[in-house]
């Protein structure tokens, strides 16, 4: 069976003081409260700014070793691409992953590429060129829009040992269908919420605001099981993060799974 690790799409929120971390917690302090919690990561901020070294040895170095960063590639080599230029943006972001790398803390990059990378000639040979730069990094691709859903994406995504990320998010026109597709030893969910009535407006915070029920959770543990079957390592990233929701929702999933949470154990 995989090793099944289980965290949130970021940890420094400052609305989470109160409901997740004491009252008074400075934010030098959020990631070693959250190793106590968790076990993995995903790091979002490397998408607005491109990260350097010395910040990811930083981060490294605070979270003691306790903890696996994934970490979302910067904009520029996903939404907003310069065909001349996206080779040295790449090259920069890479540099900036090797302490990450040198000490064995790389769970994955993901690229998340927005409703807008249609499935045309032209995005596909640019994300096939981008897969084979970035190549041997652990890599997770997340598509939200539907139109990538097909059986000649899946075969290149197993060619090239990328993971096809799992989602759940509202069931609307366009998205992603509902389908756990194993194309790698990686996989790589995310968990976004169903609000349907916000999905498409421009309020990032509203699309996020959910928390998931008890059976709603509970249907995840059986599509887990089954992709833990074919793979070796799963990690699973609660994006719901208003109000501290994602915590809640990832310590549930960790409960419901039979595993302790990582100061238990």
């Amino acid at each position: 069976m995989a090793n099944i690790l289980i965290g949130t799409s970021g940890y420094s929120y400052t609305e989470w003081v109160g409901p997740v971390y004491p009252q008074g917690t400075t934010q030098k302090d959020y990631l070693g409260l959250y190793t106590g919690m968790f076990s993995t990561v995903e790091l979002n901020f490397s998408y607005y700014r491109m990260p350097t070294a010395e910040q990811l040895a930083h981060l490294a170095e605070q979270s003691q070793g306790k903890i696996l960063f994934s970490i979302k590639a910067n904009e520029t080599l996903t939404h907003k691409i310069e065909p001349t230029a996206w080779k040295q943006q790449a090259d920069e972001f890479c540099k900036a992953l090797q302490p990450l790398q040198q000490t064995g803390k790389l769970g994955a990059v993901l690229l998340q590429f927005p409703y807008s990378f249609h499935y045309e000639p032209d995005r596909r040979r640019y994300l096939d060129a981008l897969l084979r730069y970035l190549a041997p990094l652990p890599l997770a691709t997340e598509f939200r829009n539907g139109q990538w859903y097909n059986n000649r994406t899946f075969d290149a995504l197993r060619e090239r040992k990328v993971a096809l990320v799992s989602l759940d998010l509202p069931e609307l026109n366009g998205l992603p269908p509902i389908i756990d597709t194993v194309t790698s030893e990686l996989a790589y969910i995310r968990l976004h919420g169903r609000n349907k009535e916000t999905w498409w407006g421009s309020d990032a915070a509203a699309r996020y605001d959910y928390l998931y029920s008890k059976q709603e959770l509970t249907s995840w543990v059986q599509r887990i099981q089954a992709i833990a079957r074919q793979v070796a390592t799963i990690l699973v990233y609660f994006n719901n993060h208003r109000r501290g929701q994602a915590v809640a929702n990832a310590k549930s999933l960790l409960e419901l799974l039979g595993k302790k949470p990582d100061h238990e154990r």
